[in-house]
């Protein structure tokens, strides 16, 4: 029996909208507390994965579960599956023209609360500015609109303060790495370590090791053809780095 509080995908067929299958059988468990990564080449269904977790409605499941503590995942709303504390960083993120960040995070935060209830304007800049030094952003980034004119490193650190801010209990990093020269990945991998916790789960998605050696992650697992083919630990994480992928075309032959 899988633990209550965990995020836990049996058998998960998806495809685009009335397009060709993607995901061929995912079976997936990542318990309170982990850090667990996925890596595989290209088009091998990552980020079907993450969409199709949160939601995206270009996305159908055709087969299988996904349960968040207990919970039927796909019969909840995108709205509901935020509030029971599933993030996705994306691996591109968008712009919100005409909304500032601290506006954007105030308005997600607001709407967890209990109705009647306010945020406290003095706290909420005070952990917002806090959480921006954290992550080296200039405090100017507040009145901003949210990603508009980023550069891809600064759109990156925004969706980690994202994250922070709403403090959630799984988080999927979709690529967070891609665009980030070695500064900027260092500090936004510290951001994410600082929020490890029993409370948290992670699942970082990505294709190369240089996250991965800031972000230690408890297990790793290969995507290939839309199926999860391999699990293990770091081990694995150096094997793909010193053999590439072709690994997996020597093992199916």
């Amino acid at each position: 029996m899988p633990a209550a509080m965990s995020l836990v995908i049996k058998n998960l067929h998806a495809r685009v909208k009335d397009g060709a299958p993607i995901l061929n059988g995912i079976n997936l468990e990542i318990p309170k507390g982990e850090v667990h990564a996925i890596m595989g080449p290209n088009g091998s269904g990552k980020s079907t994965l993450s969409k199709v977790l949160c939601g995206h409605p270009d996305y159908e499941v055709t087969a299988g579960t996904a349960e968040l503590d207990g919970q039927d995942l796909f019969a909840m709303s995108v709205d509901e599956r935020s509030r029971a504390g599933l993030f996705l960083a994306f691996q591109y993120p968008v712009e919100v023209p005409g909304v500032t960040n601290a506006n954007f995070m105030r308005a997600a935060l607001q709407a967890r609360l209990p109705k009647g209830e306010e945020i406290d304007a003095v706290s909420f800049y005070k952990d917002l500015r806090g959480k921006m030094k954290q992550l080296g952003m200039d405090p100017k980034f507040t009145s901003r609109a949210v990603n508009e004119g980023f550069s891809g490193g600064e759109k990156k650190r925004n969706d980690i303060l994202q994250m922070m801010m709403l403090n959630p209990s799984y988080a999927i990093l979709d690529e967070t790495d891609s665009g980030l020269d070695v500064d900027a990945l260092r500090i936004v991998s510290e951001g994410v370590n600082a929020m490890r916790a029993p409370f948290r789960s992670f699942l970082v998605i990505t294709h190369y090791k240089r996250l991965l050696d800031y972000i230690r992650p408890d297990v790793v697992h290969v995507l290939y053809k839309g199926q999860i083919v391999r699990t293990a630990g770091f081990e694995l994480v150096e094997q793909i780095e010193e053999r590439g992928f072709d690994f997996l075309k020597n093992e199916e032959a």
